[in-house]
């Protein structure tokens, strides 16, 4: 039994195989990929001179692939650097080196044969003990191991990851009979801690878990809206974020996952069910048409969807020519808008008498009863259907916490009065007096399982703040955020203004915290389980005050918050930041204060506000500065102004990390800030944290002075974007913030190597904000940024 996987191998370089490696390369696994060696030259290797026995164009494929990785959108690599370990190889040259691996994933074609002939071949080389697995999207993994070895057979299994790998959270783990019980619960340890996958253990049945039931909601979708003469657009407009779905709703996801392959996959069930279940999965005409024209969405260019100018059109299905988009709007519809919470929106919708809720009944409850049909046949549990749902597909709520959500009495009700059959073990759930799929009991979660209900199992890691809150209530909370116990001496401050963003109550809560924290707490983890971290400061408010010209206010308010980053930065106790997703401005500013940031591997940081108009003002220059200085080696000679130059290039063009690995090499994040692949476990790794900085013997770093390059400096730092706006690059304006934020940068006018105390820098950067604020073309980006949501270049 493998301890540990320290390298792995990859056969198949094609989408799915090369975002594997990558995501492996993402969590530092060296990868060998490996791929067929090709039959004939291409003309630019034949003007080269190669020949088929080069190895230029024996690993020709691989080679393709990893160059497609540094250009995919979205990045599949964390950080470019990441190429580097994955290594290229073919199936003749290279198979022996599979014995020098301990894991092996197939991503070959799917057909049943040539994987059986790969496996043979991995059976001769592999070294005893090596996991052997199969990333099949729905073929057999009990016959694809017939025949092998029993060794092999110990250490083989499916483990099906959702593409993209890196963002998509799901990781179905479907074991034989064969399968040692260890190696399964050692990949669903692997799969949630060193992947951070969300792991659901699935039967091997046609399309496991997810595929199996998201494949017949969008075939019942797209068979209801031919019937009720619903369009394209039409339904994409209602099966979306209105019903806790992504904003790619239903068509536009098949335009992203492209149509040969959902046809593939629904073909997959369809050749292996019979009677009702076969013809739920045979597709529609006009998608076989559009599959002969080629129109598979995104990557042909076209698909349900074409953009033709700045004007997206949507397929007739009828007359397959393109039509402009329409949408859905009814009273159910504008209901659903108003009520609060997700349960609420459905109930406005599913039970409404109108085309909307008409629609949206007819493709909920048939979905919701085939979930109930397959319970038992591709899960053992309602748990792993609904977890599946969410992580593979983007589901706010799986199938069960649906219906939960509709409520199930009603919703029942309604479909026997419509002649729906309704398994037998859901009419017993509720004949013996329980009336919903799920209960919440002092913060614990239970599940109903044949006849009782059992708590939901967890990884010791996933921390619920929702829970944790339920159970030990709050220490102290205001409208922008709540002080909580985390449980061994652990505070926790978590945010909850709209967005997250910083106003005057959170920084009155991170006062407060603090002094709590100092007085009887190890230390404090600053985090939440919103949608982002923070998105910086509350930028209405701002506005409001200096379009009334309260300066005064203003300048209190930052300083206020300048103070309250102090506060963080020199707390006698330790403070961990934990960002995940958004963290923006003012949110990279608290991370930059605290001692530590846990960040979360999908982390993106960046300070934005000149996109605004303004600078940072609440420290973010500073701290960002002095990251830089102290990530040098001690007693190394530097060039002040390299640094001064780059932290004055990653502000002053609002880089943004698209990753935590990207914010390190941003400097947002040092060597010793730690990154967490499994966000699910961040709240948990950041208490660990301050647990250990606290048992360290903790003590807040001395206040020093800081070297700044003065005056020649801020003459070095304009150059560049004096250069840049005499091109026609950037606006008058973009240059007035640009001197701003250099003279800030370069510590005002002082000679070269001056040392300065932070609190003069601060002074600098809130003088600066202050005098952008009131600008009218500032004020005008502030409003720009707020009604379309995106900078305004003035």
């Amino acid at each position: 039994m493998v301890k540990r996987i320290r390298r792995a191998a990859v056969l198949g370089s094609g989408v799915m195989g090369s975002g594997i490696a990558a995501h492996l390369a993402n969590v530092g696994i060296p990868t060998l990929l490996l791929d067929i060696v090709p039959r004939e030259l291409t003309k630019e290797e034949e003007a080269k001179g190669l020949t088929l026995e080069h190895k230029e164009v024996r690993n020709r494929l691989v080679n393709q692939a990893l160059q497609k990785l540094l250009k995919q959108k979205p990045a599949p690599l964390m950080s470019k650097a990441n190429l580097s370990l994955i290594e290229a190889g073919n199936f003749e040259d290279d198979f022996h080196r599979l014995a020098e691996v301990d894991w092996i994933i197939e991503v070959v074609v799917e057909n049943l044969d040539i994987k059986k002939s790969v496996f043979a071949r991995v059976d001769e080389v592999r070294k005893p003990g090596t996991i052997v697995s199969s990333n099949t999207s729905g073929i057999s993994i009990e016959e694809m191991a017939e025949g092998r070895s029993e060794d092999f057979k110990k250490h083989f299994l499916g483990t099906h990851f959702f593409n993209p790998p890196r963002y998509l959270k799901l990781l179905e783990i479907i074991p034989t009979k064969d399968t040692d019980p260890q190696v399964v619960s050692y990949m669903k340890t692997f799969g949630e801690e060193v992947l951070g996958k969300g792991v659901v253990m699935a039967k091997d049945t046609p399309n496991f878990i997810a595929n199996r039931i998201g494949t017949y909601g969008l075939l019942v979708t797209v068979r209801e809206m031919m019937k009720g003469g619903y369009s394209v657009g039409e339904v994409d407009s209602i099966t979306g974020p209105l019903i806790g779905r992504p904003k790619s709703a239903t068509f536009r996801t098949l335009d992203v996952v492209g149509l040969d392959t959902f046809i593939h996959v629904a073909n997959n069930v369809f050749e292996k069910v019979e009677g009702e279940e076969k013809e739920a999965f045979r597709v529609p005409d006009f998608m076989k048409a559009m599959l002969e024209k080629g129109w598979l969405g995104s990557k042909s260019g076209q698909g349900f969807f074409v953009k033709q100018g700045k004007e997206i059109y949507e397929l007739n299905y009828e007359t397959l020519e393109y039509e402009p988009r329409k949408k859905l709007t009814t009273p159910a519809v504008e209901m659903s808008k108003q009520a609060k919470g997700l349960a609420n929106k459905l109930k406005a919708l599913v039970y409404a008498d109108d085309r909307a809720g008409t629609f949206l009944w007819n493709i909920t409850a048939p979905a919701l009863l085939y979930s109930a049909k397959l319970l038992g046949e591709i899960a053992d549990d309602i748990v792993a259907i609904d977890r599946a749902m969410k992580w593979g597909f983007g589901w706010e709520l799986g199938p069960f916490e649906m219906w939960d959500a509709i409520g199930v009495e009603q919703s029942v009700r309604k479909m026997q009065a419509e002649g729906m059959e309704i398994p037998s073990w859901v009419t017993d759930m509720l004949a013996n007096g329980f009336t919903s799929f799920y209960k919440s009991e002092k913060g614990q979660v239970f599940y109903y399982d044949r006849g009782e209900y059992k708590p939901i199992e967890e990884n010791p890691k996933v921390i619920h703040i929702k829970r944790i809150k339920e159970q030990k209530g709050v220490i102290k909370k205001n409208s922008g955020a709540s002080l909580i116990d985390l449980g061994d001496d652990v505070a926790l401050l978590e945010f909850h203004s709209p967005n997250n963003a910083i106003g005057t109550d959170i920084v009155q809560m991170i006062n407060y915290a603090l002094e709590e924290v100092d007085r009887n707490y190890k230390g404090l983890v600053i985090g939440n389980q919103g949608k982002n971290f923070c998105v910086g400061a509350n930028l209405a408010m701002m506005l409001m005050e200096a379009q009334d010209e309260n300066y005064f206010e203003l300048e209190f308010a930052v300083r206020q918050f300048q103070q309250a980053m102090m506060n963080i930065k020199y707390s006698p106790k330790p403070v961990v930041a934990a960002p995940f997703a958004m963290t923006l401005g003012g949110g990279t500013e608290v991370c930059l204060a605290t001692t530590h940031i846990q960040a979360a591997a999908e982390t993106y940081m960046g300070l934005v506000e000149v996109g605004v108009g303004l600078i940072p003002g609440g420290g973010g220059n500073k701290e960002l500065y002095i990251k830089h200085l102290n990530s040098l080696p001690n007693g190394v000679d530097f060039d002040l102004q390299k640094i001064a130059n780059k932290v004055f290039e990653t502000i002053a063009m609002a880089k943004v990390s698209g990753s935590a690995a990207e914010a390190r090499e941003l400097n947002f994040l040092n060597q010793r800030d730690g990154i967490t692949m499994n966000s699910d476990h961040l709240i948990y790794e950041a208490k660990q944290a301050v647990i250990s900085l606290y048992d360290q013997g903790y003590r807040p770093p001395v206040r020093k002075k800081v070297p700044v390059v003065g005056e020649t400096g801020y003459a070095a730092l304009l150059l560049g974007a004096q250069s840049m706006f005499h091109s026609g690059y950037i606006s008058e304006h973009d240059l007035k913030i640009a001197k701003k934020l250099a003279y800030v940068i370069a510590g005002g006018k002082v000679p070269y190597g001056t040392e300065v105390d932070e609190q003069y820098l601060l002074d600098l950067e809130r003088e600066a904000f202050l005098s952008l604020i009131g600008e009218p073309k500032t004020q005008a980006r502030m409003q720009h940024m707020l009604v379309k949501g995106k900078p305004l270049r003035n």
